[in-house]
């Protein structure tokens, strides 16, 4: 405890503030943060009126006790401050404190040695709200980390630039793209990079400033070269002016509303196919059946209408088969087969009609691939249809060029390509539908039966192609270790 001559020297420091109004007044009173004068020991010898706020105190209880006493916990940090302190002269940190009243208080402090008449001086300001504000905060960035890395959802966050700021776990698992190669890149440079339309992008991101929210859709190349549809939502500077996009993989989705869309066209058809063959083939068969029986008796000079009636008769006798086999159920075995021997048969059978049109086969073959399980006559039907194509569309000749090759672990991977003039963009995804068809004469039922084997062999079709360079099909079938069912 101070002495009586502690009291009295004190005393003396009082009075002296209290000559110079000016300063004590303005500097010392009035201040808003708590000030402190205190002398070696810890002792307060003087303190204003906020430091009495401060430490829930009244100015008698207060110089009477050292600053230490205050402080919640007597622990290193508290030791490492002081002795900064002395060995520095001055220093600023913060402590918690507990109050006469039990309250705990968090304060940032200045200290200085030897500040005024030989004592020493400490600042303090209350900052406990502050330190509850930053643990809420750091509380809120956890579970928002926490939900943001545990989101099924793919989740990406980016700047008023467009920059990459932060892409969660989910996000690089649909991209097949790690976290370090995608931060900090454009969002052109994300959409070039994964094949994607970067003007329907620029589009969507006008719209979303605008209106401050936008959803849609985007197809994109993962990594490993498959094509994905992602469905995407995204709120403009939902916070610290940082962009918030969600989205997820949509592909399975689109594919199978695609395949009933299909499904649905393909009962309507059958049902108009079956009634059409019906009531075709009977009149067809008396017609075939007369102009058999005309044969015998024509002579030479109209021999070319009866060739040219039986080729078309053959031809609408084809239609008609092609319309069967889309209006009900095919009665399909299963075997295991050598892919490659198929497309060697079928290009055996297609070999004179290339060599009369100035083609030729080129050929490259995987050694050792594994059997698939098909229909074989099927799939040859599939070849045959899009070699012939193939032939169609090179009026001047070429090169077609079939490979057979191991795509990855599930599936094998079966390329025709042509040097024919190319299929517009816009028409490659009506490919396979009904009654549609890029020829003059054409009707489009080669290329639906074949998407439909296809489809049937839980395989699929994608189609390449260049405007004036020629076009690809490449066919993907699984092997052997895949189930079709």
């Amino acid at each position: 405890m101070p002495t009586s001559n502690d009291w009295n020297q004190r005393r003396k420091i009082i009075d002296k503030l209290s000559q110079e109004e000016g300063i004590y007044s303005e500097l010392f009173m009035e201040a808003i943060d708590g000030i402190v004068l205190w002398e070696d020991g810890g002792w307060i010898i003087h303190a204003n009126e906020s430091a009495c706020r401060i430490f829930e105190s009244s100015y008698e209880d207060l110089i009477q006790h050292k600053i230490s006493d205050f402080i919640y916990q007597s622990d290193e940090k508290q030791f490492l401050i002081f002795q900064a302190l002395y060995k520095q002269g001055a220093i600023r940190d913060e402590l918690q404190f507990l109050m006469p009243n039990g309250q705990y208080k968090t304060l940032e402090f200045t200290m200085k040695l030897k500040s005024y008449e030989g004592y020493h001086m400490a600042i303090f300001r209350n900052v406990s709200e502050r330190y509850m504000m930053e643990v809420e905060l750091r509380n809120s960035e956890l579970k928002f980390r926490k939900v943001f890395e545990g989101a099924l959802e793919g989740i990406i966050l980016w700047d008023a630039a467009g920059h990459i700021f932060d892409i969660n776990p989910s996000a690089e698992k649909m991209l097949h793209s790690k976290k370090h190669n995608l931060m900090g890149k454009s969002l052109k440079y994300i959409i070039t990079e994964f094949s994607g339309d970067v003007s329907e992008v620029k589009s969507a991101v006008k719209k979303l400033m605008d209106d401050g929210t936008f959803e849609g859709s985007i197809e994109l190349k993962t990594k490993n070269d498959e094509t994905k549809r992602f469905e995407y939502l995204s709120k403009y500077n939902l916070f610290s002016n940082y962009t918030l996009t969600t989205f997820k993989d949509i592909t399975d989705k689109a594919e199978m509303e695609e395949r009933l869309k299909k499904s649905d066209t393909l009962n309507v058809l059958g049902q108009l196919a079956a009634g059409i063959a019906h009531e075709v083939r009977n009149p067809m068969t008396a017609v075939k059946g007369f102009i058999q029986l005309l044969e015998s008796s024509m002579d030479k000079e109209h021999s070319m209408y009866f060739n040219i009636i039986s080729t078309e008769l053959a031809r609408i006798d084809s239609i008609i088969n092609e319309f069967l086999f889309l209006s009900k159920p095919q009665a399909v075995k299963y075997m295991e087969n050598d892919i490659i021997i198929i497309m060697r048969e079928t290009v055996k059978l297609l070999n004179a009609q290339a060599l009369l049109n100035n083609i030729q086969f080129r050929t490259y073959y995987e050694y050792g691939l594994p059997s698939i399980l098909c229909e074989g006559n099927q799939l040859k039907k599939v070849f045959i249809n899009i070699i012939k194509n193939a032939i169609e569309v090179m009026p001047k000749g070429g090169f077609i060029t079939i490979t057979i090759q191991s795509f990855n672990e599930d599936s094998v991977k079966v390329s025709i390509e042509d040097e024919g003039g190319g299929i517009q963009e816009d028409k490659l995804d009506k490919l396979g539908q009904p009654f549609f068809t890029t020829k003059e004469r054409g009707n489009g039922l080669g290329l639906m039966v074949s998407y439909k084997i296809i489809d049937e062999h839980k395989g699929s079709v994608k189609v390449d192609s260049i405007e004036g360079k020629g076009t690809t099909f490449n066919i993907y079938l699984p092997k052997i270790n895949q189930k079709i069912f």
